[in-house]
């Protein structure tokens, strides 16, 4: 039998992957803690122990069957001023709303980040109640980059489409991935992955309009829906978001990592299936992605797209 050692560097390589924030309520023993992203997807564990720990080997109360976690990762400790998460020397580290810590206390709605699993932890004096929350929000955010899912976007779109249609207004979809992903997961880790996805979803969520939607497609594929926006305005935006991409540096574990992305858009128009509006924008990604990489392809070369460096 392999054996396992808990030092870093010594056991087998282990291969990091925020939700909202539920108001904080007065302190209970009913608490527990809620997979929103990797194995297990929505399993609640009930925090009933002094002691709960978190790892890898099948010896732990939660076992997370992860190479990216440690065979004893972390322990989930009750004492009576709080819950508080303790870092067992693990590899890759705990982290707690993206910070690692090695001795933190935890407050209602944290993020805690096991490998390439993130629990949420919830007390409160109906846990049952914010845990049924907590699994709604799950059916339309992304629990790696905590912005809309897929299911989200489709009903998002098909709504639009619906409205814009009615009216006879523009509506313009962008779709976009991340150049070479999988050269960024070879050479520096799925773990370096996980950041560059997360950190580019921070990045264009600050420039998106409450009427919109942005949402991970699937894998690093990512969708911008822009009601009330014709085709020329919306090669404005994704010229934006190529340029912000190309320009920021991405940082992992002190080495910077290179991100372009390829942009694909299209005006609703004719279109009146929600498939074929996505397909017309996936052709234009496709396009953009053949042609070379890092650049925009579909709407219109109006005046305002040639002097959209100003934005």
């Amino acid at each position: 039998m392999t054996e396992f050692s808990d030092a870093p560097g010594q056991e087998e390589e282990t291969r990091v992957s925020s939700v909202s924030r539920i108001i904080d309520k007065t302190f209970s023993s009913d608490s527990c803690l809620v997979t929103i992203y990797g194995p297990d997807l929505g399993k609640q564990y009930k925090l009933e122990e002094e002691a709960t720990s978190i790892g890898r080997g099948p010896e732990n109360d939660i076992m997370l069957d992860m190479d990216n976690v440690s065979r004893k990762h972390a322990r989930v400790l009750a004492r009576q001023d709080g819950f508080f998460v303790q870092d067992l020397h693990s590899t890759n580290g705990t982290y707690v709303n993206d910070r690692e810590v090695e001795f933190e206390r935890l407050r209602n709605g944290d993020l805690m980040k096991i490998g390439g699993a993130i629990l949420k932890f919830l007390q409160g004096g109906n846990i049952e109640s914010l845990f049924h929350e907590e699994i709604y929000r799950m059916t339309i955010i992304d629990g790696l980059t905590q912005i809309h899912n897929k299911r989200y976007f489709e009903e998002f779109l098909d709504r639009e489409m619906a409205r814009c249609a009615r009216y006879e207004r523009p509506l313009s979809l962008i779709l976009f991935d991340i150049d070479h992903f999988k050269r960024i997961n070879d050479g520096h880790g799925h773990l370096a992955g996980d950041f560059v996805l997360k950190q580019l979803a921070n990045l264009v969520s600050r420039h998106i309009r409450k009427e919109e939607a942005f949402a991970r497609y699937g894998g690093e594929e990512f969708a911008v829906i822009m009601p009330e926006t014709p085709s020329g305005r919306a090669r404005i935006f994704a010229e934006k978001i190529r340029r912000m991409v190309e320009t920021t540096p991405f940082e992992y574990e002190e080495q910077m990592i290179p991100v372009t992305v390829s942009l694909g858009l299209e005006e609703m128009g004719p279109h009146r299936e929600i498939n074929d509006f996505i397909a017309a924008s996936d052709a234009n990604l496709y396009t953009a992605k053949n042609g070379g990489r890092n650049q925009v392809v579909g709407g219109k070369d109006s005046p305002e797209v040639l002097s959209s460096n100003t934005i």
